[in-house]
């Protein structure tokens, strides 16, 4: 029997072609850019709130989430019939009428409803860090270009002016060839110990599928809803919080993709609570008639010593680049050009308008129409991918969660990307690839 075509088919029925790398899939569908797509979202509590309310004015048909309460006026506002603890039912039941979903889970239930709702054929919109590790996060970048999909990960300060200014800038040669760039998260948060009282699940809470595909631990009010993100098996600590924010900006301008070494070290890992500092590097091959260079992340109170060296302070900064021509500190809305004056201190370069040492360059970097608007469009039929699909942003995620790979296994690895394997490292090697409790294995 043929089946009768539904809206999101007509919608969807569109011819798909990959572009390069950096610009993802292009995504042409015949549907109108002034209809609305109906939408799903998965975890609604905490960070998934935000981007329900960038997406709400299209048709939200459902949400699945974990904890009625914790959901919050967005759950409650939803018809029974739209309600769900369980995304999977979800999916299973609605697929045929959605365009697109939206997951703003734990990082350690990212994948599992990411993978299903691409392998449906639906558009995705995920919150960083996309995965909780490597394997998972090659696989999703994976689907996404085998099914043509759009894709946009929430690295939503990417459409910051600042942010296109600095890339507009580095790419320009301002501080000539840029040789080493040094990132930094200005913390110490970590090892959350579990309360010694035993903790009671809410009523509300399905702490079970709160888990998914984690071994059993017992519940804890100080892990459960947040402090997760500070323990390995829930979690990718700092790295995973800030890492694909603060590292859009070195990837952005330098166009990097993956690595061919990593490297970490800091205080001795706990095996189950994240650190509360690091540092690991990496290097990365010419490309595109880019030199080879080396990128430090750093999870440092007060940022790395390399400002030190250099007579800087962070300030609300988060980003160092060194060139053969000069320096650029910068961050999500400062930046400053630096040169040595004649007695070796860094001070700021002189532009055009005061000396004309320095010419601006011209904005080459289009400005956004908004994160979520970008990913929108491209659900409608924009050829235009957004700005953080996965196609950049999935060696991005990659790359930060390598830092915790060589940090928990305090190993330096050559990095082969193809086979993603730890060269003659099996210590970190074992953290590449997830096992999963019974029932949750892919397939």
């Amino acid at each position: 029997m043929r089946r009768t075509l539904t809206r999101r088919d007509f919608m969807k029925a569109a011819a798909f072609s990959v572009a390069a790398m950096k610009t993802g899939p292009a995504i042409a569908a015949p549907g109108s850019a002034n209809e609305k797509l109906n939408i799903a979202i998965v975890g609604v509590g905490g960070q998934g709130a935000y981007s329900y309310g960038n997406v709400r004015k299209e048709n939200i048909i459902a949400i699945a989430d974990v904890d009625s309460v914790r959901a919050g006026r967005p759950f409650a506002r939803m018809d029974a019939s739209g309600q769900f603890t369980d995304y999977r039912r979800m999916l299973d039941k609605l697929h045929n009428e959605l365009d697109a979903v939206v997951v703003a889970t734990p990082d350690h239930t990212h994948f599992h409803p990411s993978y299903m709702a691409m392998d449906y054929g639906l558009h995705l919109y995920l919150e960083k860090p996309m995965a909780h590790n490597v394997w998972e996060i090659r696989k999703l970048t994976e689907l996404a270009e085998h099914k043509g999909v759009a894709t946009q990960l929430g690295m939503q300060r990417h459409v910051k002016d600042n942010m296109h200014r600095v890339t507009e800038l580095v790419q320009s040669g301002a501080i000539g060839e840029v040789t080493e760039v040094h990132s930094w998260v200005n913390s110490e948060r970590g090892m959350y110990p579990r309360q010694e009282e035993p903790q009671t699940v809410p009523a509300t809470l399905d702490y079970d599928l709160w888990l998914g595909p984690v071994e059993h631990t017992p519940y804890d009010s100080k892990i459960t809803p947040y402090g997760w993100r500070f323990w390995w098996d829930f979690g990718t600590g700092e790295s995973g919080n800030w890492g694909c924010h603060i590292l859009d900006i070195p990837f952005a301008a330098l166009n990097l993709d993956y690595p061919t070494h990593a490297g970490a070290d800091g205080p001795p890992p706990h095996p189950e609570m994240t650190t509360q500092a690091m540092h690991s590097w990496f290097d990365f091959p010419e490309r595109d008639g880019r030199k080879a260079l080396k990128l430090h992340w750093y999870q440092a109170k007060g940022g790395p010593e390399i400002l030190k060296e250099y007579g800087l302070s962070a300030g609300g900064k988060n980003t160092l680049f060194i060139g053969t021509k000069g320096l650029l500190l910068c961050g999500f809305d400062e930046r400053v050009l630096l040169q040595q004056d004649a007695e070796g201190n860094w001070v700021p370069k002189l532009t055009h308008e005061d000396a004309m040492e320095f010419a601006v360059p011209e904005q080459t970097v289009p400005d956004s129409p908004g994160f979520h608007v970008e990913f929108l469009n491209a659900c409608k039929g924009d050829d235009t991918p957004p700005t953080c699909n996965f196609a950049y942003s999935g060696p991005l995620s990659e790359t930060v969660l390598l830092a915790n790979a060589a940090y928990r296994s305090q190993s330096s690895f050559d990095w082969d990307h193809k086979t993603m394997t730890c060269v003659n490292a099996p210590a970190a090697q074992a953290f590449i690839k997830p096992s999963y409790k019974k029932g949750w294995e892919l397939g």
